[in-house]
């Protein structure tokens, strides 16, 4: 019998149309438990790194957390992981929603996607029934159009759709995925375009087992009415109206101007009184008691959800106002474009135009107002169309492909790869590792369990501390000797970049929103999962023995896995740096100090590539020796990760499952009075 999971992938060959269910080794579970780790392990045994991203012999694969569709609270994820065309090296997406759950009630834990279809098709599963269908008749209709298209085609409301727009099929690198209120962007969205697979839509009606049913809903039903309860959980984002930090901090407008200062009250009260007219309703993803969505509909514009950060981007970017975002989200969510990518890639073409590299020629008709100029531009993007075209394959090869100086207003990518365009002052040392190293191409992937600044006063940095659940004791530590202005040490940066990539592994694996987890302990240490309750979880869902030692090592072990493709795929030390202007103030040598210690840490050699020393203690061996046959290790190396108990400080084995509770916290407050 499988707990938690169902036991069986979908296998569907797209070029011939060939559907097959395919039971899993358990084993693989238990060493990877589900979500991106197992998928990685597809991934390096199926896709060889000499395989190019529109190759049909790259797999682009859907796939639930291990505790999607049982009642654990907040456990909804979908993962989405393939070959991106953008960096060639691994990629990994998720979305919340109803997909996931949906999935594992029609009794499948992943959709394994190969080949490509000779015409467009979408995907039909209910149940034991699945077939491929034509959607000639879906040919550029906008995703959410797609969504309602197929539930009236096949008279079901209730199925789940996740689906691209005009931005897929035209293969923009920056296409996503979308379904209701969630999407996948980051490489993804281009594939499930190349492989002209218009949508997937899921109708799921069958049970499956938990290991310890009653104990597990007794247990939920109280975490449930906890996290309602917390303020440290959920997308604050979504609800707080103060947004200064963002607004002050970010350097969207021509993907270079940082704008402090720029929020007052006034715009707050006119932006939050804006929001309340075209607001619709909050509402929040598959079991879980968060509303953190906002449903929206702009005058003259259809309904739709506003997913992540996406309501300031656009208009950040254009030196706009927020009703802009508004609107021109209707849009971009529609042609399935990633809010984070697009409109930097919208901005960095204005910034040619004004510097003159590019010209009317390439711009016929260009207007003069910036809101006109973004809605002018996404046009020519989401098609293709002359300058479109370019700006379709990123920011890095469009700067190459322009030429003419254009490569130096390339501000904001890493490893060929738009970043949250930060623009600060003095070099983060924890910050700069995680966006060195991180394989997950997203500063929000990868930073959430360790707080971003120092509690000013000592006597509140204690008390925060002793309260801190969540964290193992080194960092509580760390914590207590960080005064403000200051960096921590580099053994604190190295483990604090180890400890927030590990929360993240672990939820991927696992379907839990980090905003319930991984993202949300850096702002007052709240979340409601944690690497001390998480095992608890696992035991009751599926009976897996576990503590939290053991699920550092499952995350540790899916880290160096995605590591090793990555590696195997060209990666080098020489891409792993922030953009130039990042931060004002750099620290050259002592950043390539971290560099070195990190890889150390971690078990890697100088170039960042795991030893055969690591990657055997992880149970990788044969990912070890075609490393070394490829001669990227040689396998004498004398490194290797070195176990940091999380019990070896004092910590109980048997953790609560409870978190730290408080009356009142916003996010606002908690920066403003920390920075």
């Amino acid at each position: 019998m499988r707990y938690g999971e169902t036991g069986i992938n979908l296998e569907v060959d797209l070029t011939v149309g060939n559907i097959e269910r395919v039971e899993t080794d358990p084993e693989v579970t238990r060493l990877h438990l589900g979500g991106n780790g197992s998928a990685a392990r597809l991934i390096w045994d199926r896709v060889s790194p000499e395989t190019d991203a529109f190759s049909p012999d790259n797999l682009l694969i859907f796939s639930t957390g291990l505790f999607d569709g049982t009642p654990i609270p907040a456990a909804n994820r979908t993962m989405v992981d393939t070959i991106s065309p953008q960096t060639n090296m691994f990629s990994n997406s998720i979305f919340g929603g109803y997909f996931g759950p949906e999935l594992k009630h029609a009794g499948y834990d992943k959709i394994v996607l190969r080949g490509k279809s000779q015409d467009l098709v979408y995907l039909w599963i209910h149940n034991d029934k699945v077939e491929l269908r034509d959607a000639s008749h879906l040919k550029g209709m906008g995703a959410q159009e797609t969504a309602h298209a197929i539930k009236d085609e096949l008279n079901d409301r209730d199925i789940q759709v996740a689906a691209i727009g005009l931005a897929g099929e035209n293969r923009l690198f920056m296409a996503s995925i979308e379904h209701y209120n969630g999407s996948a962007s980051r490489g993804v969205g281009v594939v499930m375009g190349d492989k002209r697979l218009k949508a997937i839509a899921v109708r799921g009606t069958k049970d499956f087992q938990v290991a310890n049913p009653e104990e597990m809903f007794k247990l939920c039903l109280q975490h449930y009415q906890d996290i309602n309860e917390s303020p440290f959980n959920g997308d604050l984002m979504a609800i707080e109206w103060n947004d200064a930090w963002h607004h002050n901090n970010f350097a969207w407008g021509n993907a270079r101007t940082r704008r402090k200062d720029f929020w007052h009250q006034e715009q707050e009260d006119r932006w939050k009184d804006y929001t309340l007219k075209i607001r619709d309703r909050l509402q929040g993803c598959y079991n879980c008691p968060k509303n953190c969505h906002l449903v929206v509909k702009p005058p003259g514009r259809q309904r739709y959800m506003l997913k992540c950060f996406g309501k300031g981007t656009w208009h950040m970017a254009a030196f706009e106002e927020l009703p802009f975002t508004f609107d021109i989200m209707a849009l971009s969510q529609e042609y399935g474009v990633d809010s984070y990518a697009a409109p930097q890639a919208l901005a960095f073409a204005i910034e040619l135009y004004e510097a003159g590299i590019l010209t009317d020629k390439d711009l016929p008709d260009f207007p003069e107002k910036s809101a006109d100029r973004f809605y002018y531009l996404l046009e020519k993007l989401v098609r293709r169309e002359g300058v479109g075209d370019i700006l379709a394959n990123g920011v890095y090869r469009a700067a190459r492909q322009i030429g003419n100086g254009a490569e130096e207003y390339d501000h904001n990518t890493m490893k060929k790869f738009e970043q949250i365009p930060l623009k600060l002052g003095k070099v983060n040392y924890p910050y700069y590792l995680m966006y060195c190293t991180s394989d997950k191409m997203a500063i929000n992937q990868t930073e959430g369990s360790y707080p971003q600044d120092p509690i000013k006063e000592p006597a509140e940095r204690k008390e925060f501390t002793d309260e801190w659940m969540s964290a193992p004791e080194r960092f509580k530590k760390f914590f207590q000797e960080w005064e403000p202005r200051t960096h921590p040490s580099f053994e604190a940066a190295i483990n604090i970049c180890d400890w927030n990539e590990t929360m993240h592994y672990v939820d991927d694996s696992l379907g839990l929103c980090a905003f319930c987890s991984s993202f949300r302990g850096q702002f007052g240490g709240g979340s409601a999962y944690n690497i001390y309750n998480i095992p608890t979880f696992i035991k009751l869902a599926t009976g897996i023995e576990m503590d939290a030692d053991d699920l550092w090592q499952v995350a540790r072990r899916n880290r160096n896995l995605v590591r090793a493709i990555n590696m195997s795929r060209g990666l080098k030390r020489a891409d792993e740096k922030p953009p130039a202007d990042h931060w004002k103030k750099r620290e050259p040598e002592n950043e390539q100090k971290l560099l070195d210690g990190y890889y150390t840490f971690k078990g890697w050699t100088n170039e960042g590539v795991p030893t055969k020393l690591t990657l055997d203690k992880l149970g990788l061996g044969d990912v070890a020796d075609e490393l070394i046959k490829r001669g990227l290790i040689k396998g004498d190396e004398d490194i290797c990760y070195k176990d940091q108990s999380c019990y070896s400080e004092g910590r109980p084995k048997n953790a609560e499952v409870s978190f730290r509770k408080a009356e009142n916290f916003t996010l606002t407050e908690y920066n403003i009075k920390n920075k």
